[in-house]
């Protein structure tokens, strides 16, 4: 097994710096493990996505193993290989073929990323990978958050049972467990006091949009034809009691709901019924006709929701990255977030969006400041958010810290990002 770096932030210096650019060698062989590449279950599978193919056109060698099944339709889209070993058994995604496939392959991959925790892929990849010469790294996505602590205490109990002998022992034995923000990093060492890794921050992002805008527009607005001319509040993400979705309902119709021209888009997937209630609810305020639900929307409609919106607003309780939060901002569209979304430190000091707490006094506040802005503040705002994307979130930044985290690992020189 490969030496272990000194703990926390004594091993820090070792990942944080990069090769020069003329250092050319091997290409690294990265295999990432996720329980699924389903693209509703979001930042996690979209990370994977921007990276990989990041990493790819630099010439690297990426590929995917999940627990999908192989007749899931989505796989025909992902960009990267994948082996699928599913179908699972059980919501925890129990699938047999997976520890063997992987002790039988681990020597095909320089490197191993474990993506997310809570689920058979992770601490089926400890079992395959530990005591092994194949060292891996994980993203634990926010799933340490003490929120969900909080919000759910028995779920919270049911996951200390597991803890000690399961992902804790993921995390101790990672090479590195890496954070997309500092925000995450913290928050993460206070959901069990039983906690020991190796502690990185790798930032995060995606790409900026590389369509043509007028093109994505007449996209959404074909499609959406309605909503031409209207003021857009923008919502995009899983229709689901974290994400705050009936708080922004209840300060819109608070905030906008005398004035005709602004209209609410609710973009994403339904993944828990949730829908129907807050459907109910829009009717009880009045609001439901200025209320369009989308579903989710991906591709071109994506990139033409974000560029029609003139705010994309988040009042989420829990959010560890936002990947939508980084598209909005490069789509020039300013963000209205909690001070839940992990990255808003970086938002406000940009001025590239508003940030309030994660209640309906904060959300109605996200509005109410935005709406007093005067058109120039407002126009500045735009300008601001592309620029913070630029700055913070664009996936380049990302993929070569993760590269030169793999490298140091490994102790392979590989091909620079250019």
């Amino acid at each position: 097994m490969l030496p272990r770096p000194a703990r926390n932030e004594d091993c820090q210096h070792i990942f944080t710096s990069f090769y020069p650019p003329y250092l050319i060698g091997k290409i690294l062989r990265i295999l990432h493990v996720i329980h699924s590449v389903n693209p509703a279950d979001g930042g996690p599978v979209e990370g994977i996505r921007q990276l990989g193919t990041t990493l790819s056109s630099a010439g690297h060698r990426i590929e995917v193993l999940s627990l999908d099944d192989p007749n899931a339709p989505y796989l025909k889209e992902f960009p990267l290989p994948v082996h699928p070993l599913g179908p699972t058994m059980l919501k925890y995604g129990l699938g047999t073929r997976f520890i063997p496939w992987l002790k039988a392959h681990r020597s095909d991959y320089d490197a191993v990323v474990i993506n997310g925790i809570w689920r058979y892929h992770s601490f089926a990849a400890w079992c395959a990978l530990h005591n092994t010469d194949t060292p891996y790294v994980l993203f634990t996505h926010g799933m340490l958050d003490p929120w969900f602590k909080r919000r759910y205490p028995l779920k919270h109990l049911k996951k200390w049972l597991y803890w000690p002998w399961g992902d804790y022992r993921v995390l101790r034995d990672a090479q590195a467990v890496l954070f997309t923000c500092e925000e995450e990093r913290l928050l993460a060492r206070h959901s069990f006091w039983l906690y020991r890794c190796n502690e990185i921050v790798v930032g995060y992002g995606t790409a900026r949009p590389k369509g043509n805008a007028e093109e994505e527009l007449g996209e959404f607005f074909a499609r959406y034809p309605q909503l031409h001319g209207k003021r857009l509040a923008l919502f995009v993400g899983r229709i689901h009691p974290k994400k705050g979705c009936d708080l922004l309902l209840e300060a819109f119709v608070k905030v906008l709901g005398s004035d005709p021209d602004w209209h609410l888009v609710m973009a994403g997937p339904d993944q828990t019924g949730w829908q129907n209630r807050l459907n109910q609810r829009a009717e009880q305020l009045g609001i439901a006709s200025r209320i369009t639900w989308t579903g989710m929307i991906r591709g071109a409609m994506k990139w033409g929701a974000l560029r029609a919106a003139e705010i994309m607003v988040l009042p989420s309780h829990q959010e560890n990255f936002g990947i939508v939060v980084a598209e909005a901002l490069a789509a020039g569209a300013p963000v209205l977030i909690s001070n839940k979304v992990n990255i808003w430190r970086e938002v406000e000091a940009a001025d590239a969006g508003i940030v309030a707490p994660d209640n309906l006094d904060g959300t109605c506040r996200l509005l109410e400041t935005y709406v007093s802005l005067s058109s120039e503040r407002r126009a500045a705002m735009r300008q601001n958010a592309r620029e913070c994307f630029a700055r913070n979130f664009e996936i380049e930044k990302a993929a070569r810290t993760l590269q030169s985290i793999l490298t140091k690992i490994t102790g392979a020189a590989c091909l620079q990002l250019t």
